[in-house]
């Protein structure tokens, strides 16, 4: 067994795996952890973060809150966080930067959107082609004043304080919308409601009841409601929970690999995360989901995965999509081991995402010999395919590397991820993680 030392190693390979065991904790997850640090630096007095996300796109989040005024301890274990209040955070001295984390822009510009100074907002190459409309145009519905490059794009300049309420039905499903305009909410004045047609994930709802903020949902879960200037509590101690996304990896590694069994510990199992885990058990996957629980207001649990034989057509569209999104590159590799069809349709939004996964994922599949149908807005491919070992590209894109390290596992020969470190965005133990299970990564 190998383990990668360095991360800044531009290729790393792969070869092909005799048998996969794993029992482990992964690291917060992202989602959770962006909003736990959010939320914290909002309220009133000390929070105690754990297992808060290794990810340079939760980082990316604290350091945008330490320019904003708040007080960030980091310690390997614990991230304390000094809560400012309502009205704590004070102008930056420069323009925030978050790197390559579109959750940082776009629910942090909610946050920035109930301040009375102006803050400019940008990110790295990827984040300033990523479309910003889609949080832009509710809070100038609130009353900020936004400026955008091509009234789109990043860089952001933010103007804002003053808020009134307001009732918005995003045009798209996005979580990062919604929290976006629930976390605006709390700065402006009356009841602000999000009318939701398609459900996302509701990590933003959970938190906003444990800093006492008591959002109000309508019977049938479209309306979401938040009354604003509440004072919150801190969120004291709180453990983020195992993330599933980056789970979703070694999950499809021990379901196509020969002889596996990986335990994972303390997952999120958020219903609104968990469309990939039913899909994967619909064609057969083995998962056990054990010893269940809530910790803070989220639902979390023990994952024991098993080689297993993978069988029967998948038609992926509609409202399933939005919850699954970004598992669709994992997805798409567990395919080519699927006896059946997979088609996807009605994911465009891949498109604009850290790369055009669509593309990625096609262009990287064929280089592995994997025929494989490209639509506007998805793709088909039919197993069982045998993946061929080859040189693919990350495109720059965390869920990019780590899907074809997976694919890689399996593939004949040997597989190079060209830009691997990608996967430090997400979980920069990926590939340490995956020599810890018997592989060998180099």
């Amino acid at each position: 067994m190998s383990e990668i030392k360095n991360h800044e190693t531009t290729t790393i390979k792969i070869t092909t795996v005799g048998k996969l065991r794993g029992d482990f904790q992964l690291p917060g997850d992202k989602s959770i952890s962006h909003r736990s640090a959010m939320f914290a630096a909002i309220g009133d007095g000390q929070s105690r973060l754990r297992n808060y996300s290794s990810a340079r796109d939760c980082q990316s989040t604290l350091d945008c809150l330490e320019a904003l005024g708040v007080q960030v301890k980091r310690e390997p274990d614990l991230i304390t966080v000094e809560g400012v209040g309502i009205d704590g955070l004070r102008q930056a001295s420069q323009v925030l930067d978050v790197g390559n984390s579109g959750s940082t822009i776009r629910m942090l510009s909610g946050i920035l959107a109930g301040q009375n100074f102006t803050t400019e907002i940008t990110g790295d190459e990827s984040i300033q082609r990523r479309p910003m409309k889609r949080v832009i145009d509710p809070l100038r519905l609130f009353g900020a004043t936004i400026e955008a490059r091509d009234s789109n794009f990043a860089p952001i300049k933010i103007t804002g304080g003053n808020l009134k309420a307001i009732e918005y039905t995003p045009p798209i499903a996005s979580a990062q919308v919604k929290s976006c305009v629930l976390l605006a909410g709390l700065f402006a004045e009356g009841k602000t409601t999000v009318v939701e047609k398609t459900p996302t994930r509701n990590h933003t709802e959970v938190m906003l009841r444990e800093v006492g903020a008591s959002p109000e949902t309508s019977a049938d879960g479209e309306r979401i409601s938040v009354t604003g200037r509440q004072r919150l509590k801190p969120l004291g101690d709180y453990t983020v929970a195992g993330d599933l996304s980056s789970a979703a990896f070694f999950i499809v590694a021990a379901l196509i690999a020969p002889d596996a069994e990986i335990l994972l510990r303390h997952i999120g199992v958020n219903p609104s995360r968990t469309a990939l885990i039913d899909v994967l058990k619909q064609i057969g996957g083995q998962i056990e989901v054990e010893n269940q629980r809530l910790a803070h207001g989220e639902p979390v649990a023990d994952f024991l995965i098993r080689s297993s034989k993978l069988s029967g057509d998948l038609e992926l569209s509609g409202a399933v999509i939005a919850n699954l999104i970004d598992e669709i590159p994992i997805l798409a590799v567990a395919a080519t081991q699927l006896e059946g069809t997979l088609t996807i349709r009605d994911a465009r939004e891949l498109r604009v995402k850290e790369s055009d996964r669509i593309r990625s994922i096609v262009d990287n599949l064929r280089r592995m010999g994997i025929e494989v149908e490209e639509f506007d807005d998805g793709l088909r491919l039919t197993g069982k395919q045998t993946l061929k070992g080859a040189r693919v590209e990350s495109y720059s894109d965390h869920r990019i590397a780590m899907a074809f390290a997976v694919a890689g596992l399996i593939a004949t020969g040997e597989t190079e991820i060209a830009g691997a470190e990608a996967a430090s965005v997400s979980l920069p133990e990926f590939y340490n993680l995956l020599a810890r299970c018997g592989t060998s990564v180099q």
